[in-house]
Formats: structure tokens, C-alpha cells, sequence
């Protein structure tokens, strides 16, 4: 009899204890967040982040029961206390919550809640951030992207390629396999210069699969990367045997431009799943204000040796920026007057790159100076898979170069010498004098 009430108030404890948390589980009833709607896309100033501690602490078992029958709890979501916890937040602070997510290598479960309509952000956000239950609390902020011996028939076209001597660099290497991760808009993933490139996609925006292939900005980026080499077709990426997995967390502002807006939420999405997929560089051709979520994110993607390459922030802006996370490999345009002291340079002046629909056109801006980097490194990985962001980063400064005879200027990424140097020994042409 005692041990039939021991199994009674065990099954008691725990029939409470999914009513207690029912309300909270309403808006989270998977690992898989759901994607963005048009007013949560239109008005991010009444959103907010708010993360808690996700032990992953499974509900006890009934007594007699045995703990093996819980072992797939924390891989498969967040824990129960972690979801009560954000609905008794919602419930305190009179939030309505609209998506949640585990991020597991941070430990947290997240949430995107729509804030009251009288409510003010700011105060909201200092009371959250003093509250013992909430380890972050920011903004839902915005982020932009960032404008401005072959028989590929457009590659004599290609100036940045000829600027930053690819074509001598191809020679011993051309990524071959390196995991790139993609962190933009969509991409035109039937395009013919990237047949074999893409080793996987995920969408964070929407569920528009013909939406994905339409996107330009995303689809630019990875031609600067990874276009097939040597097809008869177009041009030619910097690392053309690397592998892309492109992540939309980014939606385009127009149909038929380059301008395009990602969030806190759908970036820190794709910066989970690039950790997920092992991948060795993340690209992030775009800027904006820092984060808290996303610098943690980078942070850890960083201490796993993944090397990460973002668009340079402009000088005199207000505080640090999205990519101001040691380890993080910031890249101008050559000639930007306006980026960051300490930025890395490359080629973004009229880069001939890839467009939806199978179209080639000119893309300009610090994105594609990113994207250039983000393929020398992949050209890198493939000869010394160990490099980390420190020695990388000192080694794509120490091999730059100036073009021309010109005193003043920018100093550029050379993928030449930058090889050259990391395996000490003669590449190059006589134009690279520093050359092992």
C-alpha cells in the first residue's frame, strides 16, 4: 500500500506540474521557432528578446520509474522550468509572446515578446534586466546589408579577382571543401555558376522556397565566394570548390535591390544553425548597432574555431557595432574613408558577381569586400584547416598590398601572397616582394 501511494502522489506531482507549465508551453510547442509575420518585420521597436537560464531539467519520473526513459529531453528542447519561467515573465510584465526558441550552445531559451501598447521600451527593458530570472533582455534590434587560363566567359571582367591575384593563388588551392555558412538574404540556388556549391539552406524569414531564389543580395555574395570555375559559365568565385550552406535571416526591401533588413531573431537563428553544421567561416555582409544575443552568439561561434568575417562599421557611429566581438574579422572597401580604424581591405568597387535567374551584373559595397575575404579564407582553410581568427587575421594584414606605385590609399587583401606566406614558400609573381 505505501508503495502505491508513493507512485499516487509521484503521478500527482507531475499532472500539477503540466498544468503549471501548459500555459507556458502554448507559444513554444517546438524546437523549430516559427518565422516572422509582416507587422513583426515592420515595427521592431515594440518587440523585445528576453532569454533564460534552460537547464534542460527534465520532470522528476514516478517513483519506481527510471531516469533512462528521460535521457532525450535536453537534446530535443528547453526545459520545463525555462518555459514557466518566460510565462510567468509574460504574465508580470504584461508581454505577449510571439516566438521562443532554445539556443543551446548558450544554454538559454529565448523569446521574442510583443511588448503592451502603452508601455515604454527602455524602463521595460531596465525592469527585465534586474529581474534575478532573466539572464538577457534587449531590444528586437534591425540590421542592414551592406551595398555599393579560364573558360568562364566574364572572368577577364573580373576586377577584385585580378586585383587580389586569385588566379595565382587557385593554383595550390581553391577551398576545396571548406563549409562556408552564408548569413544573408536567400540565394538563387539553381543558378548555373553555383551547380554543386550548395551543401545546405535554411529559412528564418519565411517559408517561400521561389521568394529564397529571387533574393539578389545573398545571391551576389555567394558568387563572390564560391562560382564554379572552369563550367563555361560567367565568372569565377574566390574558393570555388568550397561548400556553401546559406541561411536566409535577411528579407530584401524591394524586389529588384540589393538593400535588405535581418533582426536579432532570425540572425541569432542562423548563427545557431552555421554552429550546428560545423561549418569553418560565417559571412555576414552586413552592420548595425551592437547586441548582447548576437555578441554572446559570435563569442561562442568564435571559441569553437570558427572564423567569422563581417562588414566593417563606419567610423564616429554611436558606441560599437554588431561585428566590435574580438575574433571577428571586419572588412572594408578599398577607398571606404568612412570604415573603422583597423578594418581589413578588399576589393567591393564594381565586383561582377552572380544575379537570380541565372544573370550576371556589378555589385559595389563593403558586403562584397566581406565576401572577398571570406573566400580567401576558405582558400586558406583547405591548405591549414587549424588557423584561427587571430593568426588569420595577422596573416591577410601582413600580405597585403598596395596597388600600384601609390603612396596613399588603401592596403588590399592579396590571396597570392596570402598563400604564399602560409606556406612558406615562392607562389607569386614578381609584383609580391615580400613573398617567402
Amino acid at each position: 500500500m505505501k508503495q502505491v501511494e508513493l507512485n499516487l502522489g509521484a503521478w500527482l506531482f507531475v499532472a500539477l506540474l503540466t498544468l503549471t507549465v501548459h500555459d507556458a508551453a502554448a507559444f513554444d510547442r517546438s524546437d523549430a521557432p516559427r518565422v516572422l509575420d509582416q507587422q513583426e518585420k515592420a515595427t521592431p521597436e515594440r518587440y523585445i528578446v528576453v532569454a533564460v537560464d534552460d537547464a534542460a531539467v527534465p520532470a522528476p519520473p514516478p517513483a519506481g520509474g527510471t531516469p533512462r526513459a528521460y535521457d532525450g529531453i535536453a537534446g530535443y528542447g528547453p526545459s520545463w522550468r525555462a518555459r514557466a519561467t518566460l510565462h510567468q515573465l509574460a504574465t508580470a510584465y504584461a508581454l505577449r509572446a510571439v516566438n521562443a526558441w532554445p539556443i543551446h550552445p548558450l544554454r538559454l531559451h529565448c523569446a521574442v515578446f510583443r511588448i503592451a501598447e502603452n508601455a515604454d521600451r527602455g524602463s521595460l527593458l531596465a525592469a527585465l534586466s534586474r529581474d534575478p530570472r532573466v539572464k538577457l533582455a534587449q531590444p528586437l534590434q534591425t540590421f542592414e546589408t551592406q551595398t555599393l587560363g579560364y573558360n568562364d566567359p566574364y572572368v577577364g571582367l573580373q576586377r577584385g579577382f585580378a586585383q587580389m591575384d586569385v588566379a595565382d593563388a587557385q593554383v595550390v588551392s581553391q577551398g576545396d571543401g571548406v563549409r562556408v555558412a552564408i548569413i544573408d538574404t536567400g540565394v538563387d540556388t539553381l543558378h548555373p555558376d553555383l551547380r554543386g556549391r550548395v551543401a545546405g539552406s535554411g529559412n528564418f524569414v519565411d517559408d517561400d522556397v521561389e521568394r529564397f531564389r529571387r533574393d539578389r543580395h545573398g545571391t551576389e555574395i555567394a558568387g563572390v565566394i564560391a562560382a564554379v570555375a572552369n563550367n563555361h559559365e560567367g565568372i569565377v568565385g574566390v574558393a570555388p570548390r568550397a561548400r556553401l550552406l546559406l541561411y536566409k535571416a535577411c528579407w530584401q526591401a524591394q524586389e529588384d535591390a540589393d538593400p535588405a533588413n535581418c533582426n536579432s531573431f532570425t540572425l541569432a537563428q542562423a548563427l545557431v544553425a552555421s554552429m550546428d553544421a560545423h561549418v569553418q567561416i560565417i559571412n555576414l555582409s552586413l552592420a548595425g548597432p551592437a547586441d548582447p544575443l548576437l555578441h554572446e552568439l559570435l563569442r561562442e561561434a568564435e571559441r569553437r574555431g570558427i572564423l567569422i568575417v563581417g562588414a566593417a562599421a563606419e567610423q564616429g557611429q554611436n558606441g560599437p557595432g554588431l561585428m566590435d566581438v574580438p575574433g571577428v574579422i571586419e572588412v572594408a572597401s578599398v577607398g571606404n574613408e568612412a570604415a573603422s580604424a583597423g578594418s581589413i581591405h578588399a576589393p567591393g568597387r564594381e565586383i561582377l558577381t552572380l544575379l537570380p535567374g541565372g544573370h550576371y551584373d556589378f555589385a559595389s559595397g563593403d558586403s562584397i569586400a566581406t565576401a572577398q575575404v571570406t573566400g580567401l579564407l576558405a582558400l586558406l582553410l583547405a591548405k591549414e584547416p587549424r588557423i584561427k581568427s587571430a593568426a588569420a587575421e595577422r596573416l591577410l594584414r601582413a600580405s597585403s598590398v598596395r596597388e600600384g606605385d601609390r603612396e596613399d590609399g588603401d592596403d588590399s587583401v592579396d590571396a597570392c601572397a596570402a598563400l604564399a606566406s602560409l606556406l612558406a614558400r615562392p607562389l607569386c609573381p614578381e609584383r609580391h616582394p615580400s613573398q617567402p
